[in-house]
């Protein structure tokens, strides 16, 4: 039963991305905001379900672990593979406004996630710990990127954007049909790859890293490659971008306000390959003949560098 629901979960994933961007897109056209803000807003929460029930689910069970490991897996994994996948799709052009501000953006969440998780470091405190104050933290910064997200909502309001508009309840229930099949698929594959990996004996946090980290990405990955197929590529960014953002203010927030994260060295390693993952990035942005699109070279880069993060961690492991 196990390897039957991990088998049903792709196609689910992917049914269920087809009905998500071309509801979000539809929604976007139809209430004049620009694709981006509905990646950054919907889409990203959404695919963000199963990182966010992964959380939860963790903290209660006192593995919570198996979510700090997931939320920096899962954020390493969207930056390299998913944006290096749909670049190697199709090069990837990037606003300007997401390159100057939700790209920093994230990289700010996460360094702030790395300052707050280490007291060993910061204030000689014996043990290190995501603890209930930090989570609030971590909240409060999702609040001040909630309130830039609905101001620039406001901004980009314009005529609608070129393209089939549905009905506004056709357009909900698509939205609505396909975060629910991105969310029972990627449970599927998730719940399969953990009770796989935790009879071979491999600890939570690289259980989280890995196994957990691209089972619960998978909506990501399958929207983002739907998206650019459907010439939609901000909302490939969008996604990206929002979701990253999403895990560690809001996911780590809340995870770490219901029960205190204890902090491994993995983690410090997996905060340091997702900052540098970020800062590439934004290089990558700044230098070659054409600014502000990722190359297939760069995505085909991005990719082969998580496969070397990725081997580093299971022989580490």
């Amino acid at each position: 039963m196990t390897y039957l629901l991990m088998a049903l979960g792709v196609p689910l994933l992917v049914f269920g991305a087809n009905y998500l961007v071309d509801g979000a897109s539809s929604l976007a056209r139809r209430l004049g905001v620009s694709e981006i803000v509905v990646g950054l807003t919907i889409i990203a929460f959404g695919t963000s379900s199963p990182e966010l029930a992964t959380a939860i689910y963790s903290s209660l069970r006192d593995t919570q672990t198996i979510a700090l490991g997931n939320i920096l897996g899962a954020n390493v994994l969207n930056t390299l593979v998913i944006l290096g996948a749909t670049a190697v799709i199709s090069p990837l052009i990037i606003r300007t406004n997401t390159l100057r501000r939700e790209i920093p953006y994230s990289l700010l969440a996460t360094a702030v996630c790395g300052i707050l998780a280490n007291d060993r470091i910061i204030s000689g405190s014996q043990d290190s710990y995501l603890d209930r104050a930090d989570g609030l933290i971590l909240l409060a910064f999702f609040a001040f990127f909630l309130i830039y997200v609905i101001t620039i909502a406001r901004r980009s309001r314009s005529t609608p954007e070129p393209g089939k508009m549905l009905g506004l309840p056709k357009s909900l229930a698509l939205i609505a049909g396909g975060l629910a099949g991105l969310t029972l698929g990627a449970k599927w594959l998730v719940d399969g790859a953990v009770q796989i990996a935790e009879t071979m004996g491999v600890s939570q946090m690289t259980i989280g890293l890995t196994i957990v980290a691209i089972g619960t990405t998978l909506p990501e990955l399958a929207t983002a490659v739907v998206a650019v197929r459907k010439k939609a590529p901000d909302i490939a960014v969008g996604n990206v971008i929002g979701s990253n953002i999403f895990n560690i203010l809001l996911i780590l927030g809340v995870a770490a306000v219901i029960r205190p994260i204890p902090l491994e060295p993995q983690a410090n390693f997996a905060i340091i390959v997702a900052l540098l993952s970020s800062a590439l990035l934004l290089v990558f942005m700044l230098i070659g003949k054409r600014r502000c699109i990722l190359e297939r070279y760069q995505g085909a880069l991005f990719i082969a560098l998580y496969i070397g993060y990725v081997s580093y961690l299971v022989i580490a492991a």
